[in-house]
């Protein structure tokens, strides 16, 4: 993910140190059940998509904006189905530390999203809609988001230390 401007401006003062922050990922599902998925250019790596809310952007608006920005899919905010801290924080080939606490969303495409699905900035090498019996190598917190984004109803997973995914 692109790194945001307030995040380079408080890297400016600390450092590489770690910082917590926020973050938002996006399940979005279109018509036929299939799962939107990009292929992220800083690893080469399928996964749901996701980003760093703006200060004061609200966590929906964020999942809607990343998914325009990187697929060109429009979509809506069904429902939280996940609220989780990555157990490990990420260290970037930079040094930089970061730890992110996460808001999935479950989102539906909407009409014609599926026709639009393009890579549409520099942080995809690909996009796609992947079958949820179809889904390519995925890291375990992303197959994760999807398990918990498929089920058709239910309450918002919420993170203990006991039942984090790996």
């Amino acid at each position: 993910m692109a790194t945001p401007d307030f995040i380079r401006d408080l890297r400016a003062t600390a450092g590489h140190q770690l910082l917590f922050l926020p973050g938002v990922s996006a399940v979005v599902f279109d018509d036929q059940g299939r799962v939107l998925l990009g292929r992220r250019a800083d690893n080469g790596a399928w996964s749901v998509i996701g980003g760093i809310p703006e200060p004061g952007e609200q966590p929906a608006d964020c999942a809607v904006r990343e998914v325009f920005e990187e697929t060109h899919v429009r979509c809506t905010p069904e429902r939280v189905v996940l609220v989780h801290t990555r157990e490990k924080p990420v260290v970037y080939p930079n040094g930089d530390i970061c730890q992110y606490m996460d808001i999935t969303f479950r989102c539906r495409a909407t009409a014609l999203a599926a026709a639009e699905a393009r890579v549409n900035d520099d942080e995809s090498l690909d996009v796609g809609w992947f079958g949820l019996d179809e889904l390519p190598d995925l890291k375990r917190f992303a197959r994760f988001r999807i398990e918990q984004a498929a089920e058709a109803e239910g309450p918002a997973w919420f993170g203990t230390a006991e039942t984090a995914p790996a």
